[in-house]
């Protein structure tokens, strides 16, 4: 198990922003300990690296355009159990971290932490323990209590919770088949398991459903 006392914890970075990828850089400038090992900015690249045996952990944006972040996120754990995977995204983390969490990923982070805790974070995760923020360890503690009325769309599995979020948005069946490579089929079937998991009626509903609940912009 890799400890911080080995001063070599190499990480392969994937997020498809090179400006953020530039800023983390800066970050572990005068961190002898970490290393931003290789950068990637898709998800094919990402898959093909995480192969490779030099890396420690991966720091993973899970919004990725193109694919389901959480479905690549399982196929690294598959592939790749013992590699540590941290989310570091600008998804809202009340809405993700437990999804991912419940992926397989070793903690979520959101990128509006600061650079201390990105620091420790890193440090923790590749020692092998998990990250749970102090705000999602509470709602945690408070699902346990209130299981029996948790909210429609934690019904949802994880794909029908993404295409719940881009029809809120917005997009078309088109529009949401193109962006994850499935058939415009495929999307009505989940579409219309949504709208009865959440016994909703139409497109403005779930809309309205997201607004409210604080999942949607």
């Amino acid at each position: 198990m890799l400890t911080t006392e080995t001063k070599n914890i190499k990480v392969l970075l994937a997020d498809e922003h090179p400006i953020a990828c530039q800023g983390i850089q800066c970050v572990f400038e005068h961190t002898p300990d970490i290393t931003i090992e290789e950068e990637v900015t898709n998800v094919p690249d990402l898959l093909k690296k995480v192969g490779e045996t030099k890396f420690n952990m991966v720091l993973f944006d899970i919004s990725m355009s193109g694919f389901g972040g959480l479905d690549v996120l399982k196929t690294i754990r598959s592939e790749r159990p013992d590699l540590p995977v941290l989310i570091f995204s600008s998804l809202p983390e009340d809405q993700y971290a437990l999804r991912c969490l419940k992926a397989g990923a070793a903690g979520f982070l959101p990128k509006t932490c600061s650079k201390k805790q990105l620091i420790e974070t890193i440090r923790k995760v590749a020692e092998g323990r998990k990250y749970v923020s102090p705000a999602l360890a509470e709602k945690l503690a408070c699902d346990l209590d209130f299981d029996s009325e948790k909210p429609l769309h934690q019904s949802l599995s994880d794909r029908e919770y993404q295409v719940f979020c881009m029809i809120a948005s917005g997009k078309t069946v088109s529009e949401i088949a193109t962006e994850l490579s499935l058939s415009v089929p495929t999307i009505s079937t989940y579409r219309g398991r949504i709208l009865e998991k959440m016994k909703l009626s139409n497109n403005s509903q779930l809309a309205y459903y997201a607004i409210k609940s604080g999942l949607i912009n």
